[in-house]
């Protein structure tokens, strides 16, 4: 009997770990545009939350670059990422049926800050001017919106100049917490950062005033959002894009919403990144896609 008891025990189990197998795994990128563990921070939250509201295993898979983020969106490793307006530009054109589902309310109005070290001698003004050539520059991300697209577009618009041609010298920091910490530092006297990022290192007291300030800020334009597969209901049943959007938009812990920082989700279709779309056509950032 005790061995009839033991085997019993042992099936179920086996029947339990077996249901737990079968459990769905989604899995979740987001674009490196801050120093990794501040991610790992912000998105394991995002997971955790997920989770529970999908019942569903959710992973967050940290990547390195911009575009390594976009090739596990097409090699279908992750099936949701947070993307910035041009990489999920990207992402979309290589996933035909893809969509941007949701956007942080601030994403409708981001900007792009001009930043420069006070040994520049760069005034704050309301437009670009002369002053900025012959001065060292740098770039975010090659793939970044706030970092690269948009601080090119009003540059290219503003001179009739590609950057290489106003500026001395001109480099790619990786992320907006390094464009920061190079022009704080002196190693680039003009950088582009997206605000937000700015504006959190401000609060946290990284930046030092007396060697780093703004010196223009772009006209708004949309940003950042979550954009999802198009095949992902088939992979995890029907309408669980319904769901995964239900969710990101009722999303109101504050931690997790202070950690990005936004102060909700809101609705948004591909349409809203047109403008994002046509801006990188022009520049030929969308010529391998």
């Amino acid at each position: 009997m005790r061995y009839l008891f033991a085997v019993l025990a042992l099936l179920v189990s086996l029947g339990s770990t077996a249901a737990d197998n079968q459990r769905p795994q989604f899995t979740f990128t987001a674009i490196p545009d801050q120093n990794e563990a501040e991610l790992v921070r912000r998105f394991q939250q995002v997971a955790d939350y997920l989770s529970k509201e999908l019942d569903v295993d959710v992973k967050y898979m940290p990547v390195k670059s911009y575009p390594a983020a976009i090739t596990a969106f097409r090699n279908n490793q992750v099936q949701l990422a947070w993307f910035g307006g041009l990489s999920g530009v990207q992402a979309r054109r290589a996933v035909p049926g893809s969509e941007a589902i949701a956007q942080g309310y601030e994403d409708q109005f981001f900007k792009t800050y001009f930043i420069a070290h006070a040994s520049a001698g760069l005034q704050p003004a309301e437009t670009l001017s002369d002053t900025l050539r012959g001065k060292t520059f740098t770039f975010g991300s090659k793939g970044s919106t706030s970092g690269r697209l948009m601080p090119e577009f009003h540059l290219r618009e503003t001179f009739g100049e590609a950057p290489g041609e106003i500026f001395s010298r001109v480099g790619f920091s990786g992320d907006h917490s390094r464009t920061i910490a190079l022009v704080q530092s002196g190693a680039y006297q003009v950088g582009a950062v997206n605000y937000a990022v700015w504006e959190k290192a401000v609060d946290k007291a990284e930046v030092n005033p007396d060697q780093v300030s703004v010196i223009w800020t772009t006209p708004a334009y949309a940003d950042y959002q979550w954009t999802v597969r198009g095949d992902i209901d088939r992979q995890l049943g029907a309408g669980f894009k319904q769901r995964l959007t239900r969710a990101l938009l009722k999303l109101e812990d504050e931690s997790i919403l202070r950690a990005f920082p936004r102060s909700r989700f809101v609705p948004a279709d591909n349409d809203v990144y047109r403008a994002i779309e046509e801006t990188a056509t022009a520049i030929g950032l969308l010529d391998d896609f």
